[in-house]
């Protein structure tokens, strides 16, 4: 991927500032990214809920450092700022199209931990989108383990998992995750067929729209680039994830999808670059 001549728009680096104050307390912020990180990288909750629970009685007030530049140097916070300002250009572009008005999402880069409106955030729980705040979550060192851990190798796998993550906040702005969790309260379905799994497929095929229409504009994948995402996509489907973690799968027990779905919703937002066709909610999965 030829990534390098991107835009880019800065990031918040909390690299290197320790555990940071957990705003808003604990409770079900901290229970979602637990769930967040056993459902989609096998982390056992227990563990991550005790870390978090750890870190809140550890950790000093919030630390906030301002958008800036990476460090001279350094390349993978370089190439994580370049793909999070594509992904919001990208969506801006298609917001402006449809006369509406896009509001950028936030970057935050940590190590270990650090707060945000959704509870603590603990590198062990993966990247995740926090909508109290509009922020993407990264440890940098996801990337090892997506390449050593899930076999997902390639700068692109990388880029797809933060355009996931933009694709949450497309979702937030758009009112759609607001409407799933309202479903969710009613007692809407849940597992294979539920809400919550439409809703990180949906954003598989946002992070497909924004392949395809930053390639169109970028002209960047190379040979093999969209294989790398695609074999991502299918690293951390539902069902795989839980066979190699506790050698069962359990439908019922499904968050974000099969490994067949996420790649398949991936590539229909690829095909044509049209969010119009990540239809998640009323389509046969």
């Amino acid at each position: 991927m030829r990534w390098e001549d991107g835009r880019e728009s800065g990031v918040e680096d909390r690299r290197g500032l320790g555990p940071a104050h957990l705003i808003g307390g604990g409770g079900i912020g901290a229970i979602i990214l637990a769930a967040i990180g056993y459902f989609v990288f096998g982390i056992d909750p227990r563990t991550t809920m005790s870390v978090t629970q750890s870190l809140q009685q550890e950790q000093s007030p919030q630390q906030h450092v301002a958008n800036g530049a990476c460090p001279q140097g350094d390349e993978t916070c370089r190439f994580a700022d370049v793909i999070h300002t594509s992904a919001d250009d990208t969506w801006a572009a298609i917001f402006r199209s449809q006369g509406e008005t896009y509001r950028p999402s936030h970057i935050v880069l940590y190590s270990g931990g650090t707060g945000t409106a959704c509870g603590a955030g603990q590198s062990a729980m993966g990247p995740f989108y926090c909508p109290g705040d509009e922020t993407v979550y990264l440890d940098l060192d996801f990337f090892n383990t997506l390449d050593r851990q899930l076999g997902a190798k390639g700068d692109f796998a990388r880029a797809y998992v933060i355009a996931h993550e933009v694709g949450h906040h497309v979702q937030k702005l758009l009112g759609t995750s607001d409407q799933v969790a309202a479903a969710e309260e009613r007692g809407g379905s849940h597992g294979a067929n539920g809400a919550s799994v439409r809703l990180e497929l949906q954003a598989d095929c946002y992070a497909g729209v924004w392949a395809r229409q930053s390639n169109t504009k970028m002209n960047w994948l190379e040979s093999g680039d969209l294989e790398e995402a695609i074999n991502a996509a299918a690293s951390v489907g539902d069902d795989t994830l839980q066979k190699e973690t506790q050698g069962v799968v359990v439908p019922d027990s499904f968050t974000h999808g099969t490994s067949a779905q996420r790649m398949k919703w991936f590539r229909a937002g690829y095909e044509n670059g049209d969010p119009g066709d990540c239809d998640t909610f009323s389509r046969r999965l």
